[in-house]
């Protein structure tokens, strides 16, 4: 069957398959016009940003962080967030450690203007380690403040309960 055929008999099944109505497009026409002048009268949902703060939910994914308890930060350096972030933005580096557990990042970084906030490195990490913040302002003059290390990223489970707690919820 040449490839002229085939195109005839699709557009004659296409062409069967549309009622009179539906090949005139008006109904359609006037569905879309519904929709918009019903959209035209609901209230307004305008937040004036500066002055009006934006109070996230518990499940919202704002810049990710790393969470430290009793002075140390709960990451053993496993790498799974950085194997798993799909724009390459985590970088870990591990070192041994005297403590408890046998390893902690000697260097993690987040390039910011690479991460995409899908929240795969929450969901992988086998520690709770790091977590999706509610924290959504983020400007930079430069690439080079885009990339966060440890000092910036770490934040205590105090500051961090209402996303474990949601976290731990909805597991």
């Amino acid at each position: 069957m040449s490839n002229d055929t085939y195109l005839k008999k699709s557009e004659e099944v296409r062409r069967k398959d549309l009622t009179f109505w539906q090949r005139l497009y008006f109904p359609e026409i006037l569905k879309g016009m519904t929709v918009t002048i019903g959209e035209m009268f609901k209230p307004r949902v305008t937040v004036n940003y500066p002055e009006e703060r934006f109070t996230p939910p518990s499940s919202f994914r704002g810049r990710p962080v790393l969470v430290h308890e009793n002075g140390t930060e709960r990451c053993v350096a496993c790498g799974l967030c950085s194997r798993v972030c799909p724009a390459l933005a985590i970088e870990v580096q591990a070192a041994e450690t005297p403590l408890d557990k046998e390893r902690f990042p000697e260097k993690f970084e987040i390039n910011m203007t690479r991460c995409i906030f899908c929240g795969f490195c929450e969901e992988v990490c086998p520690e709770e380690a790091i977590i999706m913040s509610n924290e959504y302002e983020l400007a930079f003059s430069s690439q080079q403040e885009s990339v966060f290390g440890k000092d910036k990223l770490l934040k205590s489970v105090e500051e961090m309960k209402p996303r474990l707690d949601f976290l731990r919820a909805h597991r």
